[in-house]
């Protein structure tokens, strides 16, 4: 029999997993602790009335309606497992009712950022093309080998968004003595400087840096601010690194900068994922291609489960979250980034 006195929660995680985010202690610990309703996020307006008035929280981010909001007078959280925030709920609602919407996207940060560096590392020291041309018998030796070689130890690089991923990307950088600048808009100086990073602004990181790395989030205000213009303004042969999402970037204008020979660049982000099997960036020499897998590591979709099972023990006791990231209701509607479409 059903224990009702559990509290309730409706699991839509998709494209996420309960299996791929929870380890099987951690699964058992939620079975024991709550009651499960698996849903299809697309009809949770067509739950039953027993089950949304009661629901306490939601793991996920389906789309729901104020009419569905309001018949769930016990929710206290959605508990957001894909990672990205879209406009897909009546944010004003939620939370005029105190209703929390949290994510659990931070868990992310370090892998990407470690794979950021590799990439960084791979364009200055050409490590994918020499191992290949090693592989056919044509590689060349010892200074031959680095006609375009540079250091990352004491560059100067420039790093564009500065919310979780950028402070990680800044943490794996801090032992090669750089000189890092940022910009962020919506970032004070103050905490910048604290963070041991230069504030600038988007003309200086482009025009002064050797490496750029892209960590901004898609909103309302930056879709495709960097194009072809943003492109001329770099360093010759300087790197340019995607690690957020494609849509701050325009995606024609990049190819051209580097098939040009202006700049190299990397990426682990595409406007259109799958990329099409024709598409012209699989081809391109100076380009390191990465299929959106920097962050897609099983230990990262395990700590969301701890920090899921975390917070909501938090807030069964009447206290806020404190493992997952709050949105804020004045930026969380400027969000434009798509959802994954794979785990």
């Amino acid at each position: 029999m059903t224990d009702t006195t559990k509290p309730l929660v409706i699991s839509a995680p998709a494209p996420r997993t309960l299996d791929l985010i929870f380890t099987p202690e951690a699964l058992g610990r939620l079975k024991t602790n709550y009651r499960i309703v698996e849903a299809d996020p697309e009809n949770i307006g067509r739950l039953d009335d027993s089950i949304l008035s009661e629901a306490r929280y939601i793991l996920g981010q389906p789309p729901l309606s104020a009419e569905t909001l309001g018949r769930m007078p016990e929710l206290r959280c959605i508990l957001n497992v894909e990672s990205n925030l879209i406009s897909n709920m009546p944010y004003d609602i939620l939370f005029s009712r105190g209703i929390h919407v949290v994510t659990t996207g931070q868990v992310f940060a370090e892998p990407v950022a470690e794979l950021g560096l590799a990439l960084a590392l791979n364009l200055a020291r050409d490590v994918i093309d020499a191992d290949l041309d090693f592989r056919e018998g044509r590689e060349r030796w010892g200074g031959e080998g680095n006609a375009g070689a540079r250091l990352v130890s004491g560059a100067d690089i420039g790093i564009i968004g500065f919310g979780d991923l950028g402070k990680a990307l800044n943490r794996v950088l801090s032992g090669f003595h750089a000189r890092i600048r940022v910009f962020d808009p919506w970032m004070p100086p103050s905490i910048l400087r604290e963070a041991g990073v230069e504030p600038t602004s988007l003309d200086t990181v482009l025009s002064e840096s050797d490496f750029v790395f892209v960590v901004a989030a898609v909103t309302s205000e930056n879709k495709g601010f960097l194009g072809a213009e943003a492109f001329a303004r770099m360093r010759k042969g300087a790197a340019f690194i995607l690690l957020s999402r494609a849509d701050v970037v325009d995606f024609d204008a990049l190819i051209a900068a580097v098939e040009s020979g202006r700049i190299v660049a990397a990426s682990d982000v595409y406007p259109q994922e799958p990329l099409a099997a024709d598409h012209p960036v699989r081809r391109l020499k100076g380009f390191i291609r990465s299929a959106h897998r920097a962050g897609a590591l099983d230990s990262a979709f395990k700590k969301m489960g701890e920090m899921v099972l975390e917070d909501m023990d938090l807030m069964d006791r009447g206290l806020p979250p404190m493992r997952c990231k709050r949105a804020e209701r004045e930026t969380v509607s400027r969000m434009r980034s798509k959802p994954v479409s794979v785990n």
